[in-house]
């Protein structure tokens, strides 16, 4: 696997986010783990990021995270994005989980998710946090042994009801 990096969004990120948003949307991929990235402009997602690492200055409805993208080191390519949330809403703790992540469609298949991962595990350790929660659609093989490989363990499975979808929840000591 090439070298990565895994950071916090800044302004040298613009470009490369809104590439990625653009290729997600172009091959009808799952944003997971882009926080707002989906149903924003780079730089509005940017000031959103910020927004969410202070439970002070969090939008209604969400709750403190840690936005990361992760970089390839040879060309500056962001080739996935993670997201760590500290808390839990409703839909969260049900659907949603602490992590959500997501790699660029042609970057697929390469085991940065499984790189991602494990980095932001040993991230959410740092915060305090024991264990996580992680979600999966039922049909997502690669997500699911990417979950299992870093020491997943299967709860259940839940119907999010407004898109009638199947997903795996998976707990993680940390």
């Amino acid at each position: 696997m090439e070298k990565l990096r895994l950071m916090q969004p800044d302004e040298s990120c613009l470009e490369e986010a809104a590439a990625y948003k653009e290729a997600m949307l172009a091959a009808g991929s799952s944003m997971d783990g882009t926080g707002s990235l989906f149903r924003m402009e780079a730089a509005d997602w940017l000031a959103n990021c910020r927004a969410l690492l202070d439970e002070s200055t969090c939008p209604e409805g969400w709750v403190p995270a840690i936005q990361y993208v992760c970089v390839r080191e040879s060309d500056g390519r962001i080739v996935g994005m993670i997201d760590l949330r500290l808390k839990f809403n409703a839909f969260l703790q049900e659907y949603g989980g602490n992590i959500g992540y997501s790699v660029r469609p042609d970057e697929r298949r390469k085991g940065y998710a499984g790189w991602m991962l494990a980095q932001v595990l040993k991230k959410a350790r740092e915060q305090g946090m024991q264990r996580v929660l992680v979600t999966c659609d039922s049909d997502n093989t690669a997500s699911r042994r990417t979950i299992e490989k870093n020491g997943g363990v299967f709860d259940r499975e839940t119907v999010y009801p407004e898109e009638n979808l199947l997903l795996r929840r998976y707990w993680i000591e940390t």
